[in-house]
Parts: structure tokens; sequence; C-alpha cells
């Protein structure tokens, strides 16, 4: 099917004021375009099951894809019972629900990696630099194969995805130690080293210093056979555009703005209301 136009939108957070204030700034009409999300549909913005429960609607109906961020998993964790409700998290309501079950059984079938089109990947957080783009496909799979497979697989998989410390990738490198890796790298990944050595607690914009050895992960010079789209890191307020990599995660849910990326131009239009929590 072909689209009217196609926009890719960073972070929504839950921010479903701000969400909807976009749309009407470009004009979206599900017949005739499609929106791409860069994950972390909910979170800490004012409405999470309002933000949630139209984005799959948009799903379901072809109009909208979308990728898995942290908050997403960590939506899913907290349902299983693998994790508890973050104190800045708005999302209990989903839980409370009469069709909140149906709306975490459909997230949970969402990619962790998606192609917007012939020239884009996207993903949440990033794609390390020692893997390629058919690399992190296939390892991505493998990690949407758990999330999407029962819930007694599910249930195993969940509390083996958080560690307060980066695992170290090599070759032999399996089981959840694996899966926890290919979550960090697709979902936390910020900073690392050119070998793909995590580091977790710098979130600061690019202007501030940077622990020894590491790059953004987007800085390290590797050829790419798509330009990768990424959200989760609200401090670049969606102005990295390199060859290679382009920021969406505009920091909406900081007073910022929602951005949404139009994949025929690369222009950004940006929503002119912010999270009424920021």
């Amino acid at each position: 099917m072909s689209f009217r136009h196609q926009y890719v939108i960073g972070d929504l957070q839950g921010c479903y004021a701000a969400y909807q204030k976009l749309l009407k700034t470009i004009d979206f009409d599900p017949k005739q375009d499609k929106l791409w999300f860069a994950g972390d549909l909910v979170a800490r913005g004012e409405d999470s099951l309002s933000t949630l429960r139209h984005v799959k609607a948009l799903c379901e109906q072809g109009a909208a894809a979308t990728v898995l961020g942290n908050h997403d998993l960590n939506l899913l964790a907290v349902w299983r019972g693998a994790a508890k409700i973050k104190k800045k998290d708005k999302t209990a309501a989903i839980f409370a629900a009469d069709d909140g079950e149906a709306l975490l059984q459909w997230l949970r079938q969402q990619p962790i990696l998606a192609y917007p089109d012939e020239h884009t990947v996207l993903v949440h957080a990033g794609i390390p630099p020692h893997w390629s783009i058919d690399e992190a496909e296939q390892y991505a799979r493998q990690l949407e194969a758990q999330l999407q497979g029962s819930l007694k697989q599910l249930d195993k998989l969940l509390p083996n995805l958080y560690s307060k410390t980066a695992d170290h990738w090599h070759d032999d490198i399996d089981g959840f130690t694996k899966l926890r890796a290919i979550s960090n790298y697709f979902t936390r990944m910020r900073l690392c080293k050119e070998d793909g050595t995590l580091e977790f607690s710098f979130t600061s914009s690019l202007d501030e210093h940077m622990p020894e050895g590491f790059l953004p992960w987007f800085a390290w010079q590797v050829p790419r056979s798509r330009k990768i789209l990424f959200g989760h890191w609200a401090a670049l307020r969606g102005q990295v555009d390199l060859p290679n990599a382009k920021a969406l995660d505009g920091g909406c849910v900081w007073g910022n703005a929602l951005l949404a990326y139009r994949l025929s131009d690369g222009k950004v239009i940006s929503s002119s209301a912010h999270c009424p929590n920021s």
C-alpha cells in the first residue's frame, strides 16, 4: 500500500494531549497516512492509558506501527510481577482498565526493530557499532520470540532483563545474559565503547563530560546500509541528524516538544503542546 505521508514519532511517554495536538499539526489521516513510533509509548505523561489505546487502534487499522522501548518493557514487567511501578510513572490506570489485559497482550507482540522504508531502520535506543543492521535484526527477532511466546516463557524472561551493570558482549554469550544484553542495546543504550561496552549512568546532552573511552553509540564511524531512527535520549531533543542516525525524542515529557519526522523529505514537525506533567 502506498501512503500520502509516513511519519516517525519520538517517545510519547503517555503525553496524550501533545500527541493529539501533533496529529492535528501534521493533518494526520489514518486512511492516507502511516505513523511509526519509536517506543516508550507510556510512562510519565498525563494519560498513558489513552495513548496506548489510540496507538493500538491505529496499528490494528494498519495506519501505524511501533517498536518497544524500555518503558514499554517495564510496563510488561510490572504486569507480570517482575517489577514494581516506578514513583514517577503514571501507568496504574492501564492495569485497572477493563481492556488492560488486551492492551498488554497486544504490546508484547510488538517488534523491537522495524523498517519504515527502504532507507531506514527504527529502534528505540540505537544499534551498537559492533553490529551490522542484519545482525541487529537477527538479535531483535531472538528477543521478540521470547516476549511473544507463552506467558510462562515471558515470566522467565522479564526478571532477567534487569541489571545495574552491563553485560560484556562476546562470541559465546548465550541464555538470559545474551537476551538482557540485546534488550539493553535496543532499549537503554546511550554511550558505549567501540566494542559495544555500555555505560548506563550518562543521560545528559552531548555538551557534558562523558566517561573516558565512551562515546554516543552513533558517534562511532560505522558504515550503515540504512539510517537508524531512534528515540530514548531526551536530552538530545531530536537535534542529532547524521547520515547514519537521526534522534527523535524531543523530550516532550520534560517540557519540550513531541517530534514527527517525515520520511519522504526528512522534515521534522513539532507539537506546540507540552506535557502538563513537565
